[in-house]
Order: C-alpha cells, then sequence, then structure tokens
C-alpha cells in the first residue's frame, strides 16, 4: 500500500510537469517513464525535489523534480538572486561570477544560470569555455563580486552533474547565508517564478585576462624558484581526466619554470563521457592506470592528475621495486605540509603566528607536525567551505600557510577559498624537484616524514545505497552505531566517543562528557582507541554513501621497519573494518 501511495504521488508531480511550461524534450522524457510499467525510475526522478543543501545541488541528470536540469538549476539561481538582493540592498550592482567543468549539459546549465542572474538585475561574468573550480573562486575575489556559481559534479560518474554556490569570499556558502538561501529556493514552487529570459547587457564573458592573473598568483607563491630552475627538465606526466585542467595545469608548471611535461593523450580529450575511465576520480586506481602507463614510458619522477573541475589531484610516484604506486589523499596532504613549513622557516617566515588546517577525518599525523613545528592548528568538519571558513576568520590576525583534506583536495595559498589543483600541482612539483635535487626519491621521502612525525596508515571504505531506500538504510546504519559503539577497534579498545550531531565527546574510562567546539552540528560519529588509532563514519553530503575513515597507528622505529609497519597496519584496518561491519 506504501509503495501504491508513492506511486501516485510521483504520478501525480509527474502530471504537473506536463501540464506546466516546460520543455517538449523534458515532456517526452516523463511521458516515457509514466509509460514503463516499471516505475521505479519515475519514483526515483520525482519522489522529492533535489534538495538546495549547503553545499547547492547534486544529482543524475535529467527530466524530473530529483535531477539536474534547467529547472531545477533554475530554481535554485533564482532563490539565490533573490537572497543576494535581500542581501545587498543598497549596492548599486551586484556582480556574479558563472564557471563550468567539462560535463554534458554544463556550459547550457552554465548559460541558464547567467541568463536568470542577468534577468534579476544582476551583472555576470561569464567564463568563456570551462575553468578549474579554484580559478572561478579566485575570480570573485579578483572582479569584486558578491556571488558565483559553479556548474561541476566534481569527479562522480558521468551522469550526474551539480552546481555549487560561493559567497564574496570566493568561498563556498556556509551560515547564515545557506539556510537563507535555501528558504529562498524553498520559495519558488513554479517554473514561472523563474526569469529565464536573459539581459545580454549584463553579461560579459571573461578567460585569458582571469587566467594569466591566476597563474601569477600561483607562480608569486612558489617557494623556491632556484631549485626549479635547477630542475627544471623533471619529467612530469600530468592527465587532466578529460577535464578543464587540460590547459591550465600544463601551462602553469610552464610559467613557474617546469619544460619537460608529458602529456596523456588519450585523457587530453577534453569531454563529459569520460571515455578512457568509469569513474573521472584521481581516487580511483583505475582512473589514474593511462598516467602509470606513460610515466612508465619516460621514466617520469613523479605522475599527477587533476579530477575534472581540477580541484583535487592525483599523486603516482615510484616504491622500493620501482613500481608506480597513487599516494593517498593523507599522504599527498603529508608531503604538502611537510614542505610548507620547511620552506616557511627556511624563509623566516614562522614567528607563532601562523597555522595550518585540516578536516576531521585526515590524518592526525598533521596536527603532529603543527605542534612540533610552532604553529597553529585547526580541525574542522569535512568539506573545504570550513577550510575556506577558518581563513576568514584568521584574516588579519594570523597567517595562513596551507590545509587539506584526505579526499584529495589541497590549498597551498590563500589567494583562491576553495582546494586548488593547479596550485597543488604546482607545489608538488617542486617537492619532487627538491627531492631529486637532494638525492632522494620521493617514496623514500615520505618514509622519512613518517619517521620523524609517527606512522599512520589510513582507508577510505564506503558503502552505496541508492534512492530513497538507500537513504534510509544510511540514517538506520548511523542510529545503530550511536545507540551500539563498538568496544574495540583493531584489537585496540575504544576510549573516546565524539558525536558531531549533540556537539558531545564521551571519555569511556571515566565517563567524563564535555562539548565540542564546532560551528554547527553534523551527523558525524568518530572513535578513537588506545593505541591512537581513529575511526570516522559519516553519511557523504553529495552521494548516496555511507563513508568510514580508518586511520590506525604502528610503531616504526627507523625506514627499515617500513614494510613491517604496513603489514601491521593492514591488519588492524582489516580488523577495524569488520568491527565497524564496514565489510
Amino acid at each position: 500500500m506504501e509503495k501504491e501511495n508513492l506511486i501516485k504521488e510521483v504520478e501525480k508531480k509527474a502530471q504537473a510537469w506536463l501540464d506546466g511550461k516546460y520543455d517538449e524534450d523534458t515532456k517526452n522524457e516523463i511521458r516515457q517513464m509514466l509509460a514503463n510499467p516499471d516505475k521505479s525510475q519515475l519514483i526515483d526522478a520525482f519522489y522529492k525535489d533535489l534538495e538546495f543543501g549547503t553545499g547547492g545541488l547534486r544529482g543524475k541528470m535529467g527530466a524530473g523534480s530529483n535531477r539536474m536540469n534547467i529547472y531545477t538549476v533554475g530554481s535554485a539561481t533564482q532563490g539565490l538572486a533573490n537572497y543576494l538582493k535581500q542581501a545587498f540592498p543598497t549596492l548599486k550592482q551586484i556582480k556574479v561570477v558563472i564557471g563550468h567543468d567539462c560535463r554534458n549539459n554544463s556550459r547550457l546549465f552554465a548559460e541558464t544560470v547567467a541568463n536568470i542572474f542577468s534577468a534579476n538585475g544582476i551583472k555576470v561574468y561569464l567564463f568563456d569555455d570551462l575553468r578549474p573550480t579554484p580559478e572561478m573562486s579566485f575570480a570573485i575575489r579578483e572582479l569584486g563580486c558578491q556571488s558565483g556559481v559553479n556548474v561541476t559534479a566534481s569527479h562522480n560518474p558521468k551522469i550526474y552533474n551539480g552546481y555549487k554556490a560561493y559567497w564574496s569570499d570566493g568561498a563556498q556558502i556556509i551560515a547564515p547565508h545557506d539556510k537563507n538561501i535555501i528558504a529562498e529556493v524553498g520559495k519558488i514552487t513554479s517554473v514561472d517564478q523563474i526569469k529565464f529570459q536573459g539581459n545580454p547587457d549584463l553579461i560579459e564573458y571573461i578567460g585569458e585576462e582571469i587566467d594569466a592573473k591566476y597563474i601569477e598568483r600561483i607562480k608569486e607563491n612558489v617557494l623556491d624558484p632556484a631549485l626549479i630552475q635547477r630542475q627544471k627538465d623533471l619529467k612530469i606526466v600530468y592527465t587532466p581526466i578529460h577535464g578543464t585542467g587540460r590547459h591550465m595545469i600544463p601551462r602553469t608548471l610552464d610559467a613557474i619554470g617546469f619544460k619537460n611535461v608529458f602529456h596523456v593523450a588519450a585523457q587530453d580529450v577534453v569531454t563529459g563521457n569520460f571515455p578512457t575511465v568509469s569513474s573521472p576520480n584521481p581516487e580511483e586506481p583505475a582512473a589514474m592506470q593511462l598516467a602509470i602507463k606513460k610515466g612508465e614510458e619516460v621514466g617520469a619522477d613523479i605522475v599527477m592528475a587533476s579530477d575534472p573541475d581540477a580541484d583535487r589531484i592525483g599523486v603516482v610516484c615510484q616504491n622500493d621495486e620501482g613500481k608506480y604506486i597513487i599516494l593517498n589523499g593523507n599522504q599527498t596532504a603529508l608531503f604538502l605540509t611537510w614542505y610548507l613549513l620547511k620552506k616557511w622557516k627556511e624563509n623566516g617566515k614562522v614567528n607563532g603566528k601562523q597555522f595550518i588546517i585540516k578536516t576531521i577525518v585526515t590524518t592526525e599525523v598533521i596536527r603532529e607536525m603543527a605542534e612540533r613545528n610552532g604553529v597553529g592548528f585547526y580541525d574542522v568538519y569535512t568539506g573545504f567551505k570550513w577550510i575556506a571558513a577558518k581563513i576568514r576568520d584568521e584574516e588579519g590576525k594570523t597567517k595562513y600557510i596551507g590545509g587539506g583534506e584526505e579526499s584529495f583536495g589541497y590549498l597551498p595559498y590563500d589567494a583562491v577559498r576553495d582546494k586548488d589543483a593547479p596550485a597543488s600541482i604546482a607545489l608538488m612539483a617542486e617537492i619532487a624537484a627538491w627531492a631529486k635535487d637532494n638525492k632522494i626519491k620521493l617514496y623514500d621521502l615520505l618514509k622519512e616524514i613518517y619517521k620523524e612525525y609517527g606512522f599512520s596508515k589510513e582507508k577510505m571504505i564506503y558503502i552505496v545505497r541508492e534512492g530513497k531506500q538507500g537513504q534510509d538504510e544510511i540514517l538506520a546504519l548511523m542510529k545503530s552505531y550511536r545507540e551500539n559503539p563498538p568496544a574495540t577497534m583493531g584489537g585496540s579498545k575504544v576510549v573516546i566517543v565524539k558525536d558531531y550531531k549533540s556537539l558531545e565527546a564521551k571519555d569511556l574510562r571515566t565517563g567524563k562528557i564535555t562539548k565540542i567546539d564546532m560551528p554547527e552540528p553534523s551527523n558525524v560519529l568518530q572513535y578513537f582507541t588506545e593505541d591512537g588509532s581513529k575511526v570516522s563514519v559519516r553519511p557523504s553530503g553529495t552521494e548516496p554513501k555511507i563513508k568510514f575513515y580508518f586511520e590506525v597507528k604502528v610503531p616504526m622505529a627507523s625506514t627499515a621497519d617500513w614494510n613491517k609497519a604496513n603489514a601491521e597496519a593492514d591488519k588492524k584496518i582489516d580488523q577495524a573494518a569488520k568491527d565497524m561491519k564496514a565489510v
């Protein structure tokens, strides 16, 4: 009976679209879903409205209220336009920047967004073609805009697209603006409320002039130009995985002095179909195989990739056996943080008024680095908007050095307020040049970093649950973990439980409960063990997944113990995953 009622409900919503002012292609797609005896596609397309959340929109493309299309994008943009007028009532001209990635329909959605903003009297700077997400963030600050929108689904499969909203500081929107915008978007209940007819006089195309300024800012943050000059022929393999880094990242590497960059021809083809990969995600080993093959062919010193919107990076180096392996996001963050701290200290820029940031699910070794080097440290929620918010809070008081998250995102300077693949790849290339200049392999340098700051190993496992049923299952899992926390994890006793939904941390040894200092609650659980290991559990905010982040600590007295430490850590992670029923 419940399913029958749901089918009646979605059929009613679908019929409203057929009766409304929607284009004929959209209506034909809906008719096909209605005619299909299997109603699962219809249910998934209409069982809810695609929510404008704190990160914007993300979903599968297609017809329906729960899909990415010009109407759901239009509702979001009209609501954002209405809020901008409320937030800046005395401003003579509100301005926004619009960018997009390589995905199917991204240009269409970007132009739709531009038209709606301009129809509402808002000045639009629209990039003339696809650009990296961080460049869009940079442009907001550079052009003195009040907001911005980037059309991208980041590293998701090709059937997805998304819509990220930004504020005047170039960062993704947080409180109080996020909730206020959501409220305004919720008031758009009819397609008739959306002003689709643009005003061309208010749309200005931007491109090369912003490209040049963005690259110059990255170049200004090179830490050792003489080093790069000495190692200008460092063999670098780079792939954009069909995305927006295709032109900007090789151009950036050239601008800072690297003259020996090898391309992966098949993945230089810019397309939202991502023909060489099943998922355009540098976290996935399969997405990196063509780049690794190229690295083997040319004997690369380092192999790097960016995801389709060029905010995340993948890094590959050779291990002890000469095999090219992918660093995990924590290891890349360790490299970048280590080098930044080293060079800032060498350059006399550390005086106790600097800080670094990581997210709560990222390796605790970064905390150790900050403390030992006498710089401030902050732990923030997952999502780069929280790193950006902390940079804004500290602006004028202390200086940001760098920050990142385990999901392959890093920001090594403060000219941008989102994770930045062009700048991070430039810095990672400089680190590879430093290693070569000092006659040490990158892999051996990684061992030295762990020896100095303590060894840990991390693994992220996720469970996918699609659709409404999947969403319910994920919520039930989180409820179960709260009510029945594990007693042990990977063979070590759980001693502290942090629940970011209640913002309380409980010490299981004493029963003491303390408040967690965070800007708002979040549906995240963390378990800390006696041996310093950590497990974090959270539903993804952008994908139909529940994610488990495992970090285990084991002793490593010298680099000679590397293999032993890794083997022991693997066993602990496997056991911890069983303890959490994540496998």
